[in-house]
């Protein structure tokens, strides 16, 4: 029926692409052909950049050459440094600065005042350098915070490595870069979720690349989208805080009407295979530190969910103990699904480019009809 309303364009199919794939029925998700289970497990975060930007994966010269470019992209223009500082000092919400930092890149990257938005190379760059310098923004914002300066990039490190490296001012060892790397390939891209559309339906007006992933990034900041493991980690850690059986505490949770984060997804009806990676990498981390109760109380939560509700978790579920075991901050979790999925962000505003139309739905009314006009003056 051409008037029926689908809310929140569920089941609305509204672009091709060939990035990524979601089977919800079997938890199967695939990055240009290839399944994510690989990918998490055989390929770097920079080898899943090159091959979502230029559709297929690296040779060994091609990856050196474009991890080098990413590398020596890291350092952020001072300009931007003293904004980030300002919004840290006066206790800014992360994604928020984040955003601000990110939409002041644009001033300052020397192909956006002069290219054409849809210009492919000339956005290659573009979302080589914003991809690089997200993460020395974010660590750079944590640590001033914290009452610490900035730690320079470094360019001989991965990008998972030089991130934590420069948000702890102490290079990971070979078992944290690679947890975090995973844990990046899998939040890289994730079909037409909501920061992804936006991003898109701003690049269908030929907006540039860094307005898209500003808008981006404002999505993703909304509590419906990117908060979850944030709140998983949260309530893992009422839980503990309670002492109390992980399964009492949300059984009566649920009696009193709470939610349970990190269960259910609108794409996904049985286990989301991201969350099956991640529940790996929380226990491998919490036997490496000799304390495996995040990983544990998180299984007896599945468990219980499963069996009572039907529900199965979400990558969210599992990314919260394996960040916090790492050390993270909990209120830079969003932030870090951001360094992860600009990555996917750039590949669809690419994709948006190559065959652009502008993106325009349309509403049914429901509002009155026929009204008759009254002048001011008599009403």
């Amino acid at each position: 029926m051409a008037d029926e309303v689908k809310k929140g364009l569920e089941g609305v199919v509204v672009a091709e692409s060939a990035l990524s794939h979601i089977n919800g029925d079997e938890g199967k998700l695939i990055y240009r052909g290839y399944t994510i289970e690989d990918l998490a497990r055989g390929a770097s975060y920079e080898e899943v950049l090159y091959l979502l930007w230029h559709g297929e994966l690296p040779t060994r010269d091609e990856l050196d050459a474009f991890s080098d470019e990413m590398s020596e992209a890291r350092e952020v223009d001072d300009g931007v440094m003293e904004t980030v500082r300002e919004l840290a000092e006066s206790d800014s919400e992360p994604m928020g600065a984040l955003r601000t930092a990110v939409s002041m890149l644009a001033t300052y990257d020397p192909d956006d005042a002069e290219s054409d938005p849809a210009d492919r190379e000339a956005n290659l760059r573009k979302g080589r350098r914003i991809t690089a310098k997200v993460p020395t923004i974010l660590a750079a914002f944590t640590r001033i915070r914290n009452g610490d300066e900035p730690v320079e990039p470094r360019t001989d490190l991965g990008h998972a490595a030089n991130f934590l490296y420069m948000l702890n001012d102490e290079e990971p060892d070979d078992v944290l870069a690679d947890v975090f790397d995973q844990a990046l390939v899998l939040h890289a891209d994730h079909g037409l979720n909501a920061s992804t559309f936006s991003a898109m339906v701003t690049a269908s007006t030929l907006a540039d690349l860094h307005s898209a992933v500003t808008s981006a990034i404002g999505t993703l900041s909304g509590s419906l989208h990117g908060g979850a493991n944030a709140n998983v980690m949260r309530m893992l850690k009422e839980v503990d805080d309670s002492d109390r059986d992980a399964t009492e505490w949300i059984d009566n949770a649920l009696d009193e009407g709470r939610r349970v984060a990190g269960f259910g997804h609108r794409v996904y009806n049985v286990k989301d295979p991201r969350a099956k990676i991640l529940s790996e990498q929380s226990e491998e981390l919490g036997e490496a530190a000799g304390d495996t109760k995040w990983y544990e109380m998180s299984v007896a939560i599945e468990d219980y969910m499963k069996e009572e509700k039907g529900l199965a978790p979400n990558v969210d579920f599992y990314s919260a103990s394996t960040y916090y075991q790492m050390g993270i901050p909990i209120d830079i979790y969003t932030p870090i699904f951001a360094l992860s999925r600009v990555g996917g962000w750039i590949a669809h505003v690419l994709e948006q480019y190559d065959d652009n139309r502008l993106i325009r739905p349309r509403a049914k009314y429901t509002g009155d009809k026929d009204l008759e006009f009254v002048p001011i003056d008599e009403r």
